[in-house]
């Protein structure tokens, strides 16, 4: 089932032709060769003849020879026609050697139009994005929206019932083919972060202890939504007989970030306008893989639904933070350049003394952002002075 990942979709296309690298990144399986499929057949039916794509997937062994950027350049040398624009789309590029001279190279050409996916930040490190400063362009990708899941299923009715499946079934685009088979759903999803862990990680980061790193990222599926840092991981850990400092787990969370398996939200002092250093928050970029890891008794509503907002603020383009106001909490900061807005989440808020600690964080802030509580619960829109009450799931659908 192939789902027109709109949002993308429209980005390649406004960039198309344009003297710039696309650079698709997010997890493996998230939909990036789908995309870059849907892309192709857009340009075959805008008038680009099939001789005019090049496209190679280096996950794919036919291509293995191709992953020397030798061989590499030669091969798509070989194929560029005169002058005819080529569209080049290499697939998980980060599996070939030195990739940014032949990406320098193609670069400079004046007909290619240089599209990439990578499944690991590495390919974007600190000495790499130097290398092509000022010449790519971003497109960050995450599995489906819970807006996406929706439309899969054709309508928008029950909402509740279509989120429910979204966090039990997992959002890997690839799970709708296999039809909320939970056993077959659940070995895709272990299958898939076995190859992660072996593949993105234990071998770029050339770590020997699996079974700590397992039980890292374990704790942080555990603890999403919680304030942590690698001490207070470390001290936990060591505590339950497995020892471990802090500098260790420090490298195994980048490793794990760098995959795309998790993502931090650093904390951000609301009142004096600057970014704190400690006591991160961490999600995890699937739910479906959180319960593969940990099983279905591992349910947090609250902590669930928060991370799914915090995906979806990462979707819609926000730079994302963990509010601090005087010793109150604001879950989250969302700041895109243009605006920031304030957002609460909570599974309910019927209770009026949960209402009143929801409140009383946003209440603090003295500034004129808008002000967000985002809640499951299926009542009519309300207004706090200012503070809107709004149904999450209306609200991640766009309704």
């Amino acid at each position: 089932m192939n789902i027109i990942r709109e949002e993308y979709l429209n980005r390649l296309i406004a960039l198309r032709d344009k003297h710039i690298i696309k650079i698709v990144t997010g997890i493996r399986r998230c939909g990036k060769s789908t995309l870059f499929e849907i892309f192709q057949d857009y340009l075959i039916n805008n008038g680009v003849s099939n001789d005019q794509i090049i496209s190679i997937n280096f996950e794919d062994y036919d291509y293995e020879e191709l992953t020397d950027p030798h061989k590499l350049y030669e091969y798509i040398k070989d194929k560029i026609t005169g002058n005819k624009k080529m569209y080049v789309f290499l697939d998980e590029i980060q599996n070939v050697n030195d990739f940014h001279k032949v990406v320098d190279s193609l670069f400079i050409k004046k007909n290619i139009d240089l599209y990439l996916t990578g499944s690991n930040a590495y390919m974007l490190s600190s000495e790499i994005a130097t290398l092509i400063s000022g010449r790519y362009v971003e497109i960050k990708m995450l599995p489906l929206s819970f807006k996406e899941y929706v439309q899969s299923t054709g309508d928008t009715n029950n909402l509740n019932k279509k989120y429910r499946d979204y966090i039990e079934f997992s959002s890997f685009p690839y799970v709708l083919e296999l039809k909320k088979q939970y056993k077959e759903i659940n070995v895709y999803l272990e299958g898939l972060l076995n190859t992660i862990i072996l593949k993105d990680i234990v071998q770029r980061n050339k770590i020997a202890d699996v079974l700590m790193l397992k039980s890292v990222l374990r704790f942080l599926f555990d603890n999403i939504g919680n304030q942590l840092s690698s001490k207070k991981i470390a001290d936990t850990l060591t505590s339950n007989g497995r020892k471990i400092d802090s500098k260790t787990v420090e490298k195994y969370i980048n490793s794990l970030m760098e995959s795309y398996v998790i993502y931090q939200a650093n904390r951000y002092n609301i009142k004096g306008k600057e970014y704190l250093k400690t006591l991160e928050k961490y999600y995890v970029v699937d739910i479906g893989l959180r319960y593969a890891l940990l099983g279905q008794k591992s349910t947090d509503v609250g902590h669930i639904l928060e991370n799914i907002v915090y995906l979806e603020l990462i979707r819609r383009g926000f730079e994302v933070y963990v509010g601090k106001v005087n010793e109150l909490e604001v879950d989250f900061v969302a700041i895109d350049g243009k605006r920031t807005i304030y957002y609460q989440v909570s599974a309910t808020v019927r209770d009026e003394n949960t209402l009143k600690r929801e409140l009383a964080s946003l209440e603090k802030i003295s500034d004129h952002y808008q002000k967000i509580i985002l809640t499951l619960d299926e009542d009519p829109e309300a207004d706090y002075n200012g503070i809107r009450r709004i149904n999450v799931l209306e609200w991640l659908i766009d309704k």
